[in-house]
């Protein structure tokens, strides 16, 4: 028989699993270019985030846009 321990422990193991498994993991040989907007990628940012394919003023603003926000 389990107490609430064992299930607020369960609970907190599936939202932790549930936001691990949102993380994007990139994967492949990184762009030089950024897709978005054709600037280059600085090399830290290619060897930090293998497969990226987006510079960080790019990819800010996706993230931006993905969570609802429409203007900077």
């Amino acid at each position: 028989m389990s107490d609430i321990c064992d299930q607020a422990d369960d609970v907190i193991e599936e939202a932790l699993n549930r936001s691990l498994s949102q993380i994007p993991r990139y994967t492949g040989i990184s762009a030089t270019e950024c897709v978005g907007c054709g600037e280059l990628i600085p090399e830290g940012r290619r060897v930090a985030i293998p497969g990226v394919t987006l510079c960080t003023p790019c990819a800010e603003r996706e993230a931006l846009a993905k969570k609802g926000v429409r203007r900077l």
